[in-house]
């Protein structure tokens, strides 16, 4: 069996444990493979370079969340269940520590069950004419520039409008996404296997400030209106922010994609006990 490898190198360790998990699995009878063409596939001592995903049985990362949406994305694509190792500090969505690669083997061959993870698409309109989109696992962000006044966030769920307020940002998260961004703002932490769209504004110019949830099967939109050449930036899974001008369309839908994330033990309410509700050391 392949198994599809992604590592952050920039993560301290994370380059020798990929290799170390690298021999780990030859020994064991996988074939430990890397994609694309990035410089930190080059990094993964031991591993095959293929052309295309799609001959590989499972998706290993060694790293944070970060390294999870990145790949994530990928294993969703081509239907693979994923597998994180944490190297980062929290490591959410991650299923084993370091020091527990040596279960791995054994775990591929049948040992897990699959947590079952929707997705977004977003897309973005200008003019009518469709000028992004992406699938994201975690969340949507619509944020104003740091030295901005605040615009006005308009909110339609279908043809109906349910939101018009003046924030800091809002977001739109997947139920995997409720325990990032959304969590720190203070909304709440959704069961993973619930199918619906989280929504809430972040620092609101209100008295009223709570999350809704809608069903996915609703086509959400959102656009700013601009106050005093107030800017917007929007962006998807933590990643850059995109500017966004007044009159562009932003949608959010459910995703045709969803990943597979593989789990051990506790699963997910385990983690949200020994890494959300356990202080830092």
């Amino acid at each position: 069996m392949r198994v599809l490898i992604g590592c952050n190198i920039r993560k301290e360790g994370s380059a020798e444990l990929a290799a170390e998990l690298v021999a780990l699995l030859k020994k064991s009878g996988f074939a430990p493979c890397v994609y694309g063409n990035d410089s930190e596939n080059a990094k993964v001592i031991g591993a095959d370079m293929i052309e295309t995903p799609s001959i590989c049985d499972f998706a290993v990362t060694v790293g944070g969340d970060g390294t999870i949406l990145k790949w994530g994305k990928v294993a969703a694509e081509y239907d693979i269940p994923l597998l994180g190792v944490n190297m980062g500090r929290l490591g959410f969505m991650a299923t084993l520590e370091p020091h527990e690669i040596s279960c791995i083997p054994e775990l591929l061959s049948g040992d897990f069950s699959v947590s079952r993870r929707i997705m977004l698409e977003c897309k973005v309109f200008r003019e009518e004419r469709e000028i992004f989109s992406e699938h994201v696992l975690n969340d949507v962000i619509l944020s104003r520039s740091s030295v901005s006044k605040l615009p006005e966030y308009v909110v339609n769920c279908g043809d109906a409008e349910v939101s018009r307020v003046r924030a800091d940002g809002i977001i739109f998260s997947t139920p995997t996404g409720s325990t990032a961004y959304s969590l720190s703002a203070g909304g709440p932490i959704l069961s993973p296997d619930l199918e619906c769209i989280e929504f809430m504004a972040l620092c609101p110019h209100t008295l009223f400030n709570r999350p809704m949830l809608f069903s996915d099967k609703q086509i959400i939109t959102a656009r700013v209106n601009h106050y005093q050449n107030s800017k917007a930036t929007f962006s998807v899974d933590g990643g850059s922010g995109i500017p966004l001008l007044e009159g562009d369309i932003l949608q959010i839908m459910r995703s045709r994609l969803s990943l597979g994330l593989i789990e051990t033990g506790s699963g997910f309410y385990g983690a949200i006990h020994n890494k959300l509700m356990t202080p830092f050391k």
